[in-house]
């Protein structure tokens, strides 16, 4: 069956707005329930908004507290700072007050003590014052006395031109030479008992010094001769020495310059020269030679070489080993090479080293007792003598040639001074100088020290006894001692005791002015008063 249209129609109408309905329903539920899940996450973003906020605003605080506690701390320690530069200022000026005020103290004492010498010197014024008056008026009572004195001794002196007979010209010239010889006697008594003063007063701690010097200063004594001989185990080594014809020998003596002497004497050659390096050189190559076994001209000279080297290396050894033990530093080097050479040079028979070394401890020792600058005492007398090592020939005194090497090699000035006077080449213009001069004399005088020729000492004596006995008065005389002292008899007749003590002086200024010798020597004077009586 046909439905109608308009049924369909409506039907159709109809369903649409159920639809309509019902999708709006739908949509509202989900609108609804999308609100609430909206409202839900904003309440939830809120929630977390403040919980951010309230972190950050705790925060914040921590920070601004931190930040506060900082600039507090800061502010405290700049204000303690500051308190205390503050202090110390206030400190300052307070210590500057006090020193004003003893200075302004002081000032015052100042013043009232010049107040006090103004008022001494003007009573001290008043007082010359009144003393140069009383003066004034004692010397015009003098001079009214002295002419009355000179008018009653013009009348005396008249008297007794007519009483003696004698002229007052001639009274006074025999007045004179009755007071002459009355001064005389006296003079030499009082030269006497002058030089009896001066040795108990000033020799006697000039002795001190010196004998506690050579006291703690005890070094052994070398005499060096001019020959040296070198040990062999049997003669039977000469003849290779001697080689064919000799030209061993003379090979050997033409590269050391010395003289070698192969004699009878057993198991012994004898090296003889003035220049104790050549005897070294030789003895050393000797000794090499005879160990080594080859002996023959080429190979001499090679030995030769090599020795010489080896010893110009132990001088320069020897004198670093010298300074160091010394304790002197800074010394030229060529110096060192020269000290070390004094080891094998001599001087009257002493070797230089050991007498430069001794000189040194000396000097150093009685500087020290003196108060003066030991170390350089000590250097000036290790160089004293380093003039006689010069290498090359020259006329000038040892003296002052070890003068020009310390310049040359720029030596302290008092040094150079000690150097050129200790033989009084020059005058002495340091302290060290005189010291340098004795030391060296009690180095070289001390018995043992040197050795002199037999024919020489004897005439030394001779002469000095001949010297004394050429003064009036002098009987007999005695040079004991090994000349250090002069014994001398007198007559008693011819001379009194004064005369006796004044002769002493007389004959040591002689000996002083005409004679040579090391140390001092002892002038004694005896005169022997012997009365005679025969019982009949």
């Amino acid at each position: 069956m046909d439905i109608p249209i308009w049924l369909l129609i409506l039907a159709v109408l109809g369903g649409g707005g159920i639809g309509i309905l019902i999708g709006r329903q739908s949509m509202a539920g989900v609108r609804a329930k999308h609100e609430q899940e909206a409202e839900e996450k904003a309440a939830m973003i809120l929630k977390n908004a403040e919980l951010q906020a309230e972190t950050i605003r705790k925060d914040r605080i921590l920070e601004a507290k931190e930040k506060y506690l900082k600039l507090k701390t800061e502010f405290e320690e700049t204000s303690n700072q500051k308190r205390n530069v503050l202090l110390q200022n206030e400190n300052k000026l307070k210590q500057r007050e006090q020193q004003l005020n003893q200075q302004a103290d002081h000032q015052k004492n100042r013043e009232n003590e010049l107040n006090q010498l103004k008022n001494e010197i003007g009573q001290q014024k008043n007082g010359l014052t009144q003393q140069i008056d009383a003066l004034t008026k004692r010397k015009e009572d003098v001079d009214r006395r002295q002419q009355e004195a000179d008018r009653m001794l013009s009348d005396q002196l008249a008297q007794l031109e007519k009483i003696a007979g004698l002229s007052a010209d001639q009274a006074r010239d025999q007045l004179i030479d009755n007071l002459k010889a009355e001064a005389e006697t006296r003079a030499s008594s009082y030269i006497k008992n002058i030089v009896e003063e001066a040795k108990l007063t000033a020799t006697k701690e000039a002795k001190k010094v010196v004998i506690e010097t050579i006291q703690r200063t005890a070094t052994e004594h070398a005499i060096e001769n001019c020959v040296s001989v070198f040990n062999i185990e049997s003669d039977d080594v000469k003849g290779k020495v001697i080689g064919r014809e000799g030209r061993n020998i003379r090979a050997l003596e033409a590269a050391t310059g010395v003289e070698i002497i192969v004699d009878d004497t057993p198991e012994a050659i004898i090296i003889s020269g003035f220049d104790p390096v050549r005897r070294e050189i030789a003895r050393l190559s000797l000794h090499r030679l005879v160990q080594d076994g080859r002996i023959h001209p080429a190979r001499i000279e090679e030995i030769v070489a090599k020795t010489r080297k080896n010893i110009e290396d132990e001088i320069v050894e020897i004198g670093e080993r010298t300074v160091i033990d010394l304790g002197i530093h800074g010394l030229h080097p060529e110096l060192i090479k020269m000290i070390g050479r004094m080891r094998f040079r001599s001087s009257y028979g002493q070797n230089l080293l050991q007498h430069s070394r001794e000189v040194a401890k000396l000097c150093a020792t009685m500087a020290a007792e003196l108060g003066l600058n030991a170390k350089l005492a000590k250097r000036a007398g290790l160089l004293h003598d380093i003039g006689k090592v010069w290498p090359e020939e020259a006329e000038l005194p040892h003296a002052i040639l070890g003068m020009e090497l310390a310049k040359k090699y720029k030596e302290n000035p008092e040094v150079i001074n000690a150097i050129g006077a200790h033989h009084d080449e020059i005058e002495m213009t340091s302290m060290i100088s005189p010291i340098v001069q004795v030391c060296d004399a009690v180095s070289g005088s001390r018995p043992g020290a040197r050795r002199e020729m037999m024919e020489s000492y004897i005439r030394r004596l001779k002469e000095l006894e001949e010297l004394a006995g050429s003064f009036p008065g002098v009987t007999k005389c005695y040079a004991i001692q090994a000349g250090r002292e002069l014994r001398i008899m007198v007559d008693a007749d011819h001379v009194s005791d004064d005369r006796a003590g004044v002769l002493s002086y007389e004959i040591s200024q002689k000996i002083e002015k005409e004679m040579q010798y090391p140390g001092q020597i002892k002038v004694t004077v005896i005169r022997e008063m012997r009365a005679v009586a025969y019982a009949k």
